[in-house]
């Protein structure tokens, strides 16, 4: 796997770059990840273009979820079994779709532009989807099974904190550190989305139960909304098995 080679000036060569760790495909071999890098993107607050993906998602979520407990949902399912095979417990640390699902009954959170658009599309097809910030990536991304020593910066009660996940744990990773936990659960503070983001890139999760056909819909659903919201935005994609 190629690591510390990569930067991201060019996304073709950076998207290229991206893999998934043979000990991750060992765990669960029904595995893909579609990947979505994006460039000249229009950061800023919420506009007409998130607010009606999201509200959306939220009414087509609402009618599912008046029949369905979210752990019943076949994708979710999968994935509080994915957790659980590296030692995560989902009632506690939920997979992200379904931590999102269950805000649905309040109102999804309407934080920025990109992250309520992603938001909006992992709601709607259920499938965990996050977003961080391509500039502030060091190599390429990949998914792997933590050693315990890579460092994971997040907050704490206002401040910066440096955690170390315990090995085994299934993890995004760059070449200084981990970019996200769990698979699917939380971002670190280094690559999040901010109102200045123009350079990002979307990561899909897909199980078993969600076949590459529903997979594509998701991803083309994102590439559309943020073209909608970022004219001239240059987008590139890659499914990786």
């Amino acid at each position: 796997m190629t690591t510390g080679t990569v930067d991201t000036a060019d996304i073709g060569a950076w998207l290229e770059a991206v893999g998934i760790d043979p000990a991750v495909r060992e765990l669960r071999p029904d595995y893909r990840a579609l990947v979505v890098v994006a460039e000249g993107l229009a950061p800023g607050p919420g506009d007409d273009v998130s607010e009606k993906l999201l509200a959306g998602a939220e009414e087509t979520a609402r009618e599912w979820l008046a029949r369905t407990a979210p752990e019943d949902h076949p994708h979710l399912a999968a994935w509080r079994e994915a957790f659980r095979a590296f030692g995560a417990k989902p009632q506690r640390t939920r997979p992200s779709a379904e931590a999102l699902l269950r805000r649905v009954p309040a109102g999804l959170p309407r934080v920025d532009r990109l992250t309520d658009i992603y938001n909006a599309i992992s709601v709607a097809h259920v499938l965990p989807l996050g977003g961080e910030d391509l500039d502030h990536y060091r190599g390429p991304a990949r998914l792997v099974r933590a050693t315990g020593e890579e460092p994971f910066e997040t907050t704490g009660g206002g401040e910066s904190v440096t955690e170390h996940c315990p090995p085994g744990e299934v993890v995004w990773r760059d070449d200084a550190g981990v970019t996200c936990r769990r698979w699917n659960w939380r971002q670190c503070a280094r690559t999040r989305l901010t109102l200045t983001t123009t350079r990002a890139v979307f990561i899909l999760d897909a199980l078993g139960p969600l076949d590459d056909e529903a997979l594509t819909a998701a991803g083309d659903a994102l590439t559309t909304a943020l073209t909608d919201s970022s004219p001239g935005a240059r987008m590139l994609s890659r499914l990786i098995r």
